[in-house]
């Protein structure tokens, strides 16, 4: 069976200040996006709260399943479109650089704690999570990576293992890092044989830049839709077919069971 999924990839801009602000850009991008018949919406590293805010980052996390998951519930439900966004979670005394996957129902179908913890700003603030599900949407197996995440060959070969076709990546990637974006996560993408949809905020937030350059990489390492500098949406049609193709070519998973070293 070929699956087939239609996905947006918003590159966000960056200088909005405000929670309410963030939704209310999200509430007026949303009808361009149904009317271009995407059925699943990737947005950037903590969007709902903001990335480059320092301390303020505490003082607007919540629960996981707290006012911005019902918001985005919402949203998810008049619009009939699924959404991934990154937002600062609060657990039992600590804080975790998050993202949730809603359904078009407005129903959860994941959510997903940042594993690695760069040096500066993150490591000040957040604690690492654990582990990595799966979950299922329009006959694809997806995962969810945040940001540094997927600069580690192993969490992508660990979800591809696991079967993942298409890897969400929540980014906050500033201007200095074009490699990351131009080089690097395709390659992630082509070595997998899978597909990897890579959300970055555009512009100035308090004094960061952001590279932009969100993507969609396919399978094969191509690009199969790539954003500029400025805010803007992304848009790709994904097929598992293509995926099943890439990995019956260049059969990495399997035949990494026969090297002995």
């Amino acid at each position: 069976m070929n699956a087939k999924l239609r996905l947006a990839v918003a590159q966000a801009p960056a200088e909005l200040d405000t929670p309410a602000a963030r939704l209310d850009w999200l509430h007026s991008t949303l009808p361009a996006v149904k009317r271009a018949q995407a059925d699943l919406v990737l947005l950037p590293e903590l969007f709902a709260c903001g990335y480059n805010i320092g301390d303020a980052v505490a003082q607007r996390a919540e629960p996981w399943d707290g006012p911005t998951l019902h918001a985005m519930a919402q949203a998810a439900k008049a619009f009939g479109i699924a959404l991934c966004y990154g937002f600062a979670e609060r657990a039992d005394d600590r804080l975790y650089n998050s993202a949730v996957t809603v359904s078009p129902k407005g129903v959860p179908l994941s959510h997903q704690r940042k594993l690695a913890i760069p040096p500066g700003f993150e490591r000040d603030h957040f604690s690492a999570g654990a582990g990595c599900t799966l979950f299922d949407y329009c006959g694809f197996s997806m995962a969810t990576l945040i940001c540094y995440d997927a600069e580690f060959p192993e969490t992508l070969r660990h979800v591809a293992g696991r079967g993942a076709d298409l890897v969400l990546v929540p980014t906050a990637l500033s201007a200095g890092w074009h490699w990351v974006a131009h080089r690097m996560i395709p390659t992630r993408a082509y070595e997998n044989g899978l597909y990897l949809a890579y959300a970055n905020s555009a512009g100035v937030e308090h004094g960061l830049e952001y590279l932009g350059a969100s993507v969609i990489a396919a399978p094969d390492g191509t690009e199969a839709a790539r954003a500029g500098a400025k805010a803007e949406i992304i848009y790709a049609d994904l097929e598992t077919a293509r995926v099943t193709a890439a990995r019956q070519r260049l059969p990495y998973l399997t035949d990494r069971h026969t090297i002995k070293l």
